[in-house]
């Protein structure tokens, strides 16, 4: 009896023990593709000041028989500058300072003629739109227009609102005078009002509250402490006595990590590299240090109950009605929100869209678990929910639960945690992101009662 019971117990403790080899597999593995991903292009590592890339997959093939009848969007203003002049003129002081005092290397050199550039090519212009942001909205909307002729077929309209923020405007005029550009005759409105802000850019004083929590507070400066240390990117710039004395080094290496990632979205960024400042380790960390912030002030951190995402339940809410009314009247065309990654982020988090909204209280297992914000909010973001109607009926014939939706997240196909239409009908698996034919469409009913379940959370 006693051999058969150590027996077992070996069994379940060899059994625990690769378990514990394979999760530990996974996390290093999960850890090391996204450092791999930095290493071979840096700017991935700016979080969201990462300019926007055009999609690289194909759409799938919608079901037989349906066709794109409307589209309801929300999307981030394109490629800024910086929107605080401090965060220019801050690290550059630093450096002046210390260059005035013989206390620069090489590299510290480079650094000061570098930032002094960029102080120059942003001022007055802080937080405004590059020509390259106007570029990515004017890529989208022709994108747009490509993949989906039907929406912006004869009789179209399209009712675009943005944030009051004229980054967010021009955005959105970019996007919609390439629309018409596309289809001429297509019927337009734009509106930026405060009127809008309460479900555009809602500032709920709930969340806010959550987000300063001192657990909030506490959680990220602990993550700082334990993987944080500048000390070898302050003597790579400066001469050791110098470095080892200023008091400013981890706000200055935050600067200058900023500067790095903000540099791809201006004209600038072709002719200078912050980037080479850092060694790819420090990068990698210094991504993770955003990863962690976003996901804590955010995102759906179980240290502040996932209470975060529900900033966003006026603008799902807005979704959902907007949709409906369209639907009904048979309206063709398009509903176009501008406006922030600070709502685009919680809004997917709120939806689960490509399992972003796993809540987690260990702030290293988001890699883990794919929470990369990166791929959630680079510099014009966006969601678009595309509504395809069965070609057999009339727009305002047709109920809920024959409309067909997909869901785009910065223009790919994304999962919803919601019944697909598919041959085998079967639930769509949280963090599955492959998919054929009709696996990525759900229908309307389902997809709307889930979304109104989300905002009453």
């Amino acid at each position: 009896m006693a051999r058969i019971f150590f027996k077992g117990a070996y069994v379940c403790i060899k059994k625990l023990l690769l378990l514990f080899i394979f999760l530990l597999q996974v996390q290093l593995f999960s850890a090391q593709s996204f450092r791999d991903r930095i290493a071979a292009d840096n700017r991935l590592s700016a979080s969201n000041y990462t300019a926007y890339c055009e999609p690289a997959a194909a759409l799938a093939e919608a079901p037989d028989g349906y066709t794109p009848f409307y589209i309801s969007h929300y999307g981030r203003h394109g490629s800024r500058y910086l929107i605080d002049r401090q965060q220019y003129e801050r690290p550059l002081a630093v450096l002046e300072r210390a260059g005035s005092a013989g206390m620069l290397t090489e590299k510290g050199r480079y650094a000061l003629n570098a930032v002094r550039r960029m102080s120059r090519e942003s001022y007055n212009r802080w937080g405004e739109l590059t020509p390259l942001g106007a570029r990515q909205h004017r890529g989208i909307a022709k994108r747009m227009a490509q993949r989906f002729p039907e929406v912006f077929a004869s009789g179209a309209s399209v009712d675009a609102r943005s944030t009051v923020v004229i980054r967010c405007i021009l955005s959105m005029e970019n996007e919609m005078e390439e629309l018409l550009r596309c289809f001429p005759r297509l019927a337009v409105t734009t509106d930026a009002s405060l009127h809008d802000m309460y479900y555009m850019n809602c500032q709920d004083t709930m969340v806010n509250r959550l987000r300063n929590m001192p657990e909030v507070t506490e959680a990220y400066e602990n993550w700082k402490k334990k993987h944080l240390d500048n000390t070898a990117f302050m003597h790579r710039l400066f001469k050791p006595v110098y470095a080892d004395t200023t008091t400013s080094g981890e706000r200055f290496a935050a600067d200058m990590f900023s500067l790095a990632g903000i540099a791809q979205n201006s004209a600038i960024g072709d002719s200078i590299n912050l980037y080479s400042l850092f060694t790819a380790d420090e990068l990698y960390v210094h991504w993770q240090e955003h990863n962690v912030g976003w996901y804590l002030t955010y995102g759906p951190s179980a240290i502040s109950k996932d209470r975060l995402p529900l900033s966003q339940a006026n603008l799902v809410r807005n979704i959902v009605t907007e949709a409906d009314r369209r639907l009904a009247a048979g309206q063709r065309g398009a509903t176009m929100r501008f406006g922030h990654e600070s709502v685009l982020l919680p809004l997917v988090c709120l939806l689960d869209v490509n399992g972003y909204g796993r809540q987690t209280a260990c702030l290293d297992s988001l890699e883990d678990y794919g929470w990369i914000c990166t791929d959630i909010f680079p510099m014009a973001c966006n969601l678009q929910f595309i509504f395809y109607k069965p070609g057999n009926k009339r727009a305002a014939d047709t109920k809920f639960d024959e409309w067909l939706v997909r869901v785009l997240l910065n223009e790919e196909d994304a999962r919803m945690p919601v019944a697909l239409v598919s041959r085998e009908a079967r639930p769509a698996k949280r963090f599955e992101i492959k998919g054929n034919g009709s696996g990525w469409f759900y229908r309307w009913s389902d997809l709307r009662e889930y979304m109104l379940a989300r905002a009453r959370l």
